[in-house]
């Protein structure tokens, strides 16, 4: 099979649509071809501009991230569209689909990709990651990952994405208050959706009153954070496409300031962190699903519930019979 990847993942980076969408598959099945596929685009990897959308239900985040998709056609953009979906607990797949999740009058040319969460408390799931890069790779100038929109959980974006929106809308109220610990406070870009509604300045007040608050807190203990960039209030009305040119033109304008700032390279370096972390968990439960070590593991599940030691002490003899070879 890794062969059959490779050649599949050549035929991608020559432009072939169908050979991305069977890749796509094969990251998201955790194939252990995954490996081989990115070993291959990596080199082709790092341009493409990846936003968050993130929020609670009801906030419209999928219309948003549609007229948004149509804003960057419409600017000469290539993009990906991500779609992270709860988990049926039936099929493991996504409870939302594609055709449910893709409106009938969807942009041309956006490629679209609906994903399982895989009940990650995160708001995404492990293999987004890697169909980011599967899209940077086929050329994905703006690659959109709209969160499942769980609550305050929704924050594993912020380790995909160079900027990061949140979407609010008015008539949450106290909700603002909630989350101001949470989702709220990961943004780079704020969002008031359906500001055609009573209470959308109301809402962009308090979220201007918000950040105000937030700096002046962190000044005050002594943290200076980011001050080179002020997150922007946006006023949207998705379903009619209002003011969609202005949201894009912030995401652009911290685009712009991410790479001139030099905040770019940190923040992928970051993320590249991240990612190592996330592929050596992958390797290490590969080599726990070996024979050898899956007995062993066995024997010490046991071992722990009658007390004969300890989770720490049977961490430690699994990952010295690893170590060992023995496990292979």
């Amino acid at each position: 099979m890794s062969g059959d990847a490779v050649a599949l993942a050549r035929r991608m980076l020559a432009g072939d649509r169908r050979a991305l969408a069977r890749l796509i598959t094969i990251v998201d099945d955790g194939d252990p071809a995954v490996a081989s596929v990115m070993r291959e685009i990596h080199p082709k990897t790092g341009r493409a501009h990846v936003i968050g959308i993130t929020g609670p239900p009801g906030a419209g985040k999928s219309t948003l991230v549609w007229a948004l998709a149509a804003e960057y056609r419409r600017r000469g953009r290539e993009v990906g569209v991500i779609a992270v979906d709860p988990t049926s607990p039936f099929s493991g797949g996504a409870v939302l689909g594609d055709r449910v999740r893709m409106p009938a009058d969807a942009p041309a040319g956006v490629y679209f990709r609906s994903m399982a969460s895989r009940g990650q408390l995160g708001g995404t799931s492990r293999s987004v990651r890697g169909v980011v890069h599967l899209l940077d790779a086929a050329g994905k100038d703006i690659v959109l990952i709209e969160t499942v929109g769980a609550g305050q959980s929704d924050v594993a974006v912020r380790t995909l994405a160079h900027t990061t929106v949140v979407v609010s809308v008015p008539g949450l109220g106290d909700d603002i208050q909630m989350l101001k610990a949470g989702i709220l406070e990961i943004a780079d870009v704020y969002v008031v959706n359906k500001a055609d509604r009573e209470g959308a300045e109301r809402t962009a007040a308090q979220l201007l009153a918000m950040i105000d608050m937030g700096r002046e807190s962190a000044r005050s203990a002594g943290h200076t954070g980011d001050e080179g960039w002020t997150p922007p209030v946006v006023r949207t009305v998705a379903l009619k496409a209002q003011h969609i040119d202005a949201l894009a033109d912030a995401l652009d304008a911290h685009r712009a300031y991410l790479v001139q700032s030099g905040r770019w390279e940190a923040l992928v370096r970051a993320q590249s962190a991240a990612e190592l972390q996330e592929a050596l968990l992958v390797r290490l439960e590969q080599r726990l699903a070996g024979a050898a070590v899956s007995a062993e593991r066995e024997r010490l599940i046991e071992a722990i519930a009658s007390r004969k030691t300890d989770a720490f002490q049977a961490a430690d003899a699994l990952l010295e019979r690893i170590q060992s070879g023995h496990g292979a």
